[in-house]
This record gives structure tokens, sequence and C-alpha cells, in this order.
């Protein structure tokens, strides 16, 4: 795909590297490529796409913004809270580079779009934030036989590589099985620093553009770690599980231990009869709560009968995660608040 005039003055620093040159820097133009989520991880693996001339750009993502986006979201202002995220970093990019097409997809990735969405692309880059979303894109790639570039985030902690690169190692042959349900905090929950999406982020977008230019070495069989506390850089080796065979896409709430509670009620459900109960820390209260009584998980745990059973009692979290997992631990005939905190700031 030639590049005009203009391209070549906008890509002018890319035709210098005798890696990319003008033949480099075409394949990027012609490149296809679909990132998953625009949070976090995909705001600087987007922007450095836009930047670098990838020609069409794929963003599925079904959240909006969030005022706690902000802090490690770059592409969003507080202009941009309630809006879809895929089209806001869209609308954002546009003015970064008019060259780019941008697919906006304002929904979350699924088993039923997954393999339509993934077959329209060349290369597929992971900027998801759940096990669920990670294992359908795993077998997705596999499935229509597209490379995979991941990244993880956690704390100060990152990850980085690339499944399904030549038919090489995949996220399975790795993570054969999802951790236990609630045992891995998300960032709502526990944090992660400012600046750490960005670093990974901006790997990710390196692979990509070194898979689509046919250059470096790709970290297919490898997993990055970077700890940005002390600044250790280690690369794990891991070997293709030729035992594998994945046919068909499964359910991942399912197979990731996602339960679907009875004892949930919804934010829009709670009436002035419910008695609703922070069990938070101090912190995570001070930051955002919705009212309620603040009675902390651990003094439940250690006394259950801190609670008052002969009213319609409600526990909630960040996410939901943490009471129901009370709940279930303590036999509890109470509700948990679906969502928690984070799905009733929305409405």
């Amino acid at each position: 795909m030639k590049l005009n005039n203009n391209e070549k003055t906008l890509y002018s620093r890319h035709l210098l590297l005798n890696e990319i040159g003008l033949e480099g820097q075409e394949k990027i133009k012609a490149a296809k490529v679909l990132v998953i989520g625009a949070g976090g991880l995909g705001c600087p693996i987007i922007q450095y796409l836009t930047a670098a001339g990838v020609g069409t750009i794929g963003i599925v993502d079904g959240d909006t913004v969030d005022v706690t986006n902000l802090q490690r979201q770059i592409l969003f202002t507080v202009d941009d809270i309630g809006k879809s995220k895929a089209r806001a970093v869209a609308n954002r990019m546009k003015q970064l580079n008019p060259y780019v097409k941008f697919n906006i997809i304002h929904e979350f990735l699924n088993k039923d779009n997954a393999l339509a969405l993934f077959n329209q692309y060349d290369i597929v880059v992971d900027g998801s934030d759940n096990f669920q979303t990670r294992y359908l894109c795993n077998d997705a790639a596999i499935l229509t036989n597209k490379p995979l570039v991941f990244g993880s985030i956690f704390k100060f902690e990152g990850q980085v590589s690339v499944f399904n690169y030549n038919n090489g190692p995949t996220y399975r042959c790795l993570y054969p099985t999802p951790p236990k349900a609630g045992s891995v905090p998300s960032c709502s929950e526990i944090g992660v620093l400012g600046v750490l999406p960005g670093i990974i982020g901006s790997y990710q977008a390196n692979e990509v553009i070194k898979i689509i230019c046919g250059i470096g070495e790709i970290l297919s069989g490898k997993l990055l770690t970077i700890n940005t506390l002390n600044n250790q850089h280690f690369v794990l080796g891991f070997e293709k599980n030729n035992n594998l065979n994945i046919t068909e896409l499964i359910d991942y709430d399912f197979f990731c231990g996602v339960e679907e509670f009875e004892h949930e009620i919804e934010f829009s459900e709670l009436t002035s009869t419910h008695e609703l109960i922070d069990i938070r820390t101090s912190l995570e209260r001070d930051i955002q709560n919705i009212g309620g009584t603040h009675i902390p998980e651990e003094k439940i745990r250690n006394n259950p009968n801190l609670l008052n059973l002969d009213k319609k009692i409600v526990l909630y979290c960040e996410t939901g995660t943490r009471s129901n997992q009370l709940i279930k631990d303590l036999n509890l005939k109470v509700y948990s608040l679906k969502g928690g905190i984070k799905k009733a700031s929305l409405k």
C-alpha cells in the first residue's frame, strides 16, 4: 500500500530506519489490528499504533469513561466521563493521524462476536483486564490463526508476551487453568501504578510493529515480566503444549469460575427497606461510597452477629466479588450488591 507525500513526511523517522524503511511503513499502512479494550493498556497501544500509521485499527470496548479511569487511561479527559471509551479514543486519535481508519465496536468481546471480529484483522492485541476475556482471546486467536499480543498489569508489575505466533505457544500453554475466582483482585480493588499501563501497553505496540514489519525477536514462547518498583526485568521461556486441542469457544465465565448468585440484587432494585453495609476498608470508603453502614469484611468474618438479620441486609464492595465470597463462606442469609459500587456508580 503506497504512501502519499504527506505520509512520507509524517513517518519520516520510520523511513530512516533501515529495519523499517519505505517497505516496512507500507506494510504498517496495509495492516489491520484489532485492540481488545480501550482502557489502561488499550490507550497507549492505540495511541502508538495510530502514530505509527497502522492502516486500520479496530477498537472493542463496551465500557464508558469513569472519573477513576483518568489516573492511568491517558487518552481521556473530564469531558469524556460517561462517554463510550471506544468512540472517545477513536475521536481523539483521528486528530493525531487522519490516515488511519478506526472501526468502533462499542460492545464487549464475547464468544458470539469474537470469531467474526478476529477474522477481519491481521493481529489481535489483548488489553483486557479479566481472565474470561484472556482465555476467550486466546482460543479465538487459535481458531482464526491470528497472532495475539498479550499484556497484563498488577499493582507495580506487568507482563507481555505474543501467543499463537506462527503456530507457536499460546496463553493456555503458559496458564492451562485460570486462578480460583476472586483470588486475584482487580485494579479497582487493589490499585495500580498509573504509569504501568503505559509501559506495558507500549511494549505491546512495539511487538505489533515488529510482527508487521518482520523485524527483531518476537516475544513468542517468552514472557517478559517487569517490576517498576525495583526495575527488574526478566524473561521466562515456555514451550508449546502440543496436547492442547481448541475446537470451539466455550462458556468462559463458567470456565473461570464466575458464578451467578441467587442472593445478588441490582442497585436499581434497592428500596428503603434494604440496609446497605459497606464491607470495604476505611480507605476505600473514604475514596468513594454509596452510603450505608460501614462494617469491614474482617470484622464480619470474626463476628457475623454484627449483622442484624432481621433486616434486608445488602453487602457491597468494589465489584461484588468480596461480598459474594463473604456470603458464600459464612453462609449468610443476606444480599450482595451485583457488580458492587463500580456498577452502581454508573447508574
